[in-house]
């Protein structure tokens, strides 16, 4: 249906029994680009969204706060050359977009500079994917908890992954675990998100996974003229 944006559905089973439903999409970032949306006083419904952006592609962003009535993003946030909030340490990654494309960091390897001519940014952790395709979060980080989860991710070819899990499966452990094993050929990616905030919505497309929640920053894709 858009040349350039693949979309898969795979149902996780254990035992013979459907744990999990993963909804994905990768997509070619030399026929579409990205945006964040940000709004601090009224988070919407990712179809709300996608209805006042007409976003081919909408996903939940990174972690946020209340404070005053006011929904702020939890680490730094760029949304057309405006930054909020404050860089968060090497333990977390990004997802950039600068005027060459979009691209997802390791903190440890590559901090944020102030000097660099970015566009839309936000970050989040832990990181799930380390750069080179290594596991990113390892067994003794393991809190056992299981949720909804939100990956970002990029693969060797420069392809963005969107990927939600939608039925509260997997640890970030287990998670780290069946990217770095899949055959998505991750590169790097981040876990965004979870829990209530999961959700994807792909214009036109029977398959979508709603978020539980309203959200203040979501993640835009929009194809190329």
């Amino acid at each position: 249906m858009h040349p350039g944006l693949e979309q898969r559905v795979l149902e996780i089973l254990v035992d013979n029994t459907q744990v999990d439903h993963l909804l994905m999409a990768r997509i070619d970032p030399t026929r579409y680009h990205f945006e964040i949306e940000y709004n601090p006083e009224l988070p919407l419904s990712l179809e709300e969204w996608q209805a006042q952006t007409s976003a081919l592609v909408v996903v939940n962003g990174g972690y946020f706060r209340i404070l005053d009535e006011r929904y702020l993003p939890a680490g730094l946030l760029i949304v057309d050359g405006q930054v909020y909030g404050e860089s968060y340490g090497d333990f977390a990654g990004m997802f950039l977009v600068t005027p060459s494309g979009p691209q997802i960091r390791w903190l440890t390897e590559r901090p944020y500079n102030t000097g660099e001519s970015i566009l839309f940014a936000l970050q989040s952790f832990p990181m799930l994917v380390k750069p080179g395709g290594s596991l990113g979060f390892a067994a003794e980080h393991e809190d056992s908890i299981q949720a909804r989860r939100t990956v970002l991710g990029q693969d060797r070819a420069g392809r963005i992954i969107f990927l939600v899990a939608s039925r509260s499966h997997f640890t970030l452990h287990q998670l780290s675990r069946y990217l770095v094993e899949s055959d998505l050929d991750l590169e790097v990616a981040v876990n965004l998100d979870g829990g209530p905030s999961s959700g994807m919505v792909i214009a036109g497309s029977a398959e979508s996974v709603s978020a539980y929640s309203t959200l203040p920053i979501v993640i835009t894709t929009y194809p190329d003229e």
